[in-house]
């Protein structure tokens, strides 16, 4: 579990981490092959994005996150 919050609205949830992404390497099939992404890079479902009070149609947002 994670706790992430929005430096933008000040919110904060709880959130479970599903899946990591390897910075260097990408995903493997299992997880769509993505490429390689950037470090500290959150990939969050529709409703984190609710719950933190942004919008998922800005694409990126700056949050801060830590270990919960």
């Amino acid at each position: 579990m994670v706790k992430i919050t929005s430096t933008k609205t000040g919110r904060s949830m709880t959130a479970k981490v599903v899946d990591e992404c390897d910075s260097m390497n990408g995903c493997d099939s299992e997880h769509a092959n993505q490429p390689p992404c950037r470090n500290n890079i959150v990939d969050a479902s529709s409703s984190v994005w609710d719950a933190l009070g942004l919008n998922i149609d800005d694409g990126e947002e700056n949050i801060t996150w830590s270990m919960a």
